[in-house]
């Protein structure tokens, strides 16, 4: 039978994942929760502030949360040149956990996805004649949801090492147009208030 209990564990855990999210999405104060913990960062962990902001791009990456706010506040709290070594290198370690998961347990849930990307199937045939440049065109354009395309990208070809390299420096651009958004806002409220939506402050 094609069907084993490796399989049943990766399914299982998936579902439970997919189910944390939306329950996460629907109940917690994700607004208020990173706020507190940017504070957090800013008044208690000193040196080690900008590796744990990077670290914390893990977590929501994964669960496709989206980390804007940790990059306004890489700006906000540390300034141009260390917030957006913080940011970068935090978005890039997020988007390669995102990938490894979708590329090992996640496999079954991103195959299934994909028909509702009917546009990737054209990116995925051009990633096998080249990754690299594919890729990185990827994130200088957004053609595709940044959290997704973590995972649609863990089904092609492309290598671990190739994938990385390419998200840190198509990702870049943005990364460091936000970060300097960061240092220009006035309040740590500032960076976490209204960003779901399209309100003054995000413009």
């Amino acid at each position: 039978m094609a069907f084993t209990w490796g399989s049943a564990l990766r399914i299982t855990l998936l579902i439970l994942l997919v189910a944390a999210v939306v329950t996460a999405c629907f109940t917690l104060p994700v607004e208020k929760i990173l706020k507190d913990f940017l504070t957090w960062v800013d008044q208690d962990l000193g040196p080690w502030g900008p590796l744990v902001l990077a670290v914390a791009y893990i977590p929501l990456t994964i669960l496709a949360v989206p980390a804007s706010v940790l990059t306004l506040g890489g700006g906000y709290l540390f300034g141009l040149p260390v917030g957006f070594v913080a940011d970068s290198i935090g978005a890039t370690i997020g988007a390669g956990a995102a990938f490894l998961l979708g590329r090992t347990i996640g496999k079954p849930f991103v195959i299934s996805k994909l028909k509702d990307y009917p546009q990737f199937r054209s990116v995925a045939l051009a990633i096998q004649r080249s990754g690299f440049k594919i890729v990185l065109l990827l994130r200088l354009v957004p053609l595709l949801p940044f959290n997704m395309l973590n995972y649609l990208l863990s089904v092609t070809p492309v290598p671990l090492l190739e994938y990385m390299l390419a998200s840190w420096i198509g990702m870049m651009p943005i990364t460091l147009a936000l970060v300097y958004v960061g240092t220009t806002l006035k309040d740590l409220s500032d960076v976490t208030h209204g960003w779901n939506e399209f309100s003054k402050t995000r413009w």
